[in-house]
């Protein structure tokens, strides 16, 4: 391993890392350096204002209980596990997940792949494909480690023959998985001509690009129907490219699930696995943290049709909030709070109120929805909030927004704050966007 990648992995340790006194969020520091996973130590409580707001907040209970879920819930089908970190880009929680029985870590791109290496992740799906040569370089040098596993995507012959060539010249072997797609769907083979091309270029490369199996994301269709029968295809692909033997590894993988069909797809490719032949790996990411919106709606259908997602009791949880201060009342029925599109997401729903806290009470109480407080609009910094004219609401109180799609809050913040149920502040985690 070189010297470059030697410098880059101590400065991006994980177990290296400080608290950074610039990021939004945070509170006051001392003049020491402080470990990310010793927050505790300062004392910081989120209703005594010990940190500045806006903050980004995971809540410890629900972050575990998701963790915990999800693990069992996979355990029941038989089948692997590999979040997709792309979510968070927190390898502090990637950490949580792997050590709660994660397989390895799905990413999408050859940063996310390095910065995940160099935080101690030796198991990597990269869903998506794998174009250029600075993307490349930055692959090859990972595999330099013989303990690094690494997985790209391939759906091209003109795909298959760069990585050919590129991993032929610097003498690395690639494990490739073949992605199936669907007519008007984003990446991946449309038909069987598509898929006995590419298969037959990587063969081309034998001792280079190796065939380790089969990736969809059926996140790109929009009814089960389509869902079950694009899986079963997948399943029949795996089976027939295993029978010729065109599988470099063994087990094969076979791969699929975003957040939101992760169980029609446990349900579909369970009866595939088996231990010398194929291994099934889910890789939904959001579960971690969940949400109010589009993900809520999923976990409710996943409830109604999963026999195995019923049993298992409560459900996944909102664990993420973005806390805010109200900045102005400026009219009756309008408040004006110091969270806007810098700090939340805003592309699947705005922000939802859903925590009152009055600085010097005792506890923060919950937003019911008829006391009609809702967010209308956003700025870059300020929200829009509409209230009842008379609601006891001050300049200075703090109001805990849900938010729907993690992705695109996470990648808001530098670092982020995880607090137990009395609101101290127990670590900050670090993101990696």
């Amino acid at each position: 391993m070189g010297n470059e990648l030697k410098a880059a992995m101590n400065v991006t340790d994980h177990r290296n890392r400080t608290i950074d006194p610039h990021s939004k969020g945070l509170g006051t520091l001392p003049s020491t350096e402080v470990p990310l996973d010793r927050a505790a130590d300062l004392g910081w409580n989120l209703l005594d204002e010990d940190v500045s707001l806006p903050a980004a907040v995971l809540y410890a209970d629900r972050i575990e209980h998701n963790l915990k879920w999800m693990q069992a819930f996979v355990t029941e089908y038989g089948v692997k596990f590999a979040p997709h970190g792309k979510t968070t880009m927190a390898p502090q929680l990637f950490r949580r997940q792997l050590e709660a029985g994660a397989w390895g870590m799905t990413l999408a791109t050859a940063h996310q792949t390095r910065a995940a290496y160099f935080c101690g992740v030796r198991r990597v799906l990269m869903a998506n494909q794998l174009v250029g040569r600075q993307n490349m370089a930055m692959i090859a040098e990972l595999l330099a480690d013989p303990t690094f596993e690494f997985f790209c995507l391939v759906d091209s012959v003109e795909g298959v023959e760069q990585l050919g060539a590129f991993f032929t010249a610097v003498g690395r072997p690639l494990q490739v998985l073949l992605e199936l797609g669907v007519t008007g769907g984003r990446t991946g083979v449309r038909d069987d001509a598509q898929r006995d091309a590419v298969v037959n270029a990587i063969g081309r490369y034998a001792g280079t690009l190796r065939l380790a199996g089969i990736e969809l994301y059926e996140g790109v269709l929009s009814d089960e129907q389509s869902i079950r029968s694009f899986l079963r295809r997948a399943v029949e692909t795996t089976r027939t490219l295993a029978d010729a033997a065109r599988f470099e590894r063994s087990p094969a993988i076979l791969s699929g699930a975003g957040s939101a069909w992760y169980d029609v797809v446990a349900e579909e490719f369970a009866g595939a696995a088996a231990p010398d032949r194929i291994e099934v790996v889910l890789r939904p990411g959001c579960y971690l943290t969940h949400d109010v919106g589009i993900y809520k709606k999923a976990q409710i259908d996943v409830l109604a049709r999963n026999p195995t997602a019923r049993r298992m009791g409560e459900a996944l949880l909102p664990a993420l909030q973005v806390w805010a201060y109200v900045q102005s009342i400026p009219e009756p029925d309008r408040a004006i709070v110091g969270m806007g599109k810098r700090d939340c997401a805003f592309d699947s729903g705005l922000p939802v109120p859903a925590r009152h806290y009055r600085p010097g009470t005792r506890l923060p109480r919950e937003i019911e929805a008829a006391q009609g407080w809702e967010v209308t609009g956003l700025m870059d910094q300020h929200a829009y909030m509409r209230i009842v004219p008379g609601a006891d609401l001050k300049v200075g109180d703090m109001i805990a927004f849900d938010i729907s799609h993690p992705c695109l809050t996470f990648d808001k913040w530098r670092q982020v704050l995880i607090v137990d149920s009395a609101y101290r502040v127990t670590e900050v985690v670090e993101t990696f966007f």
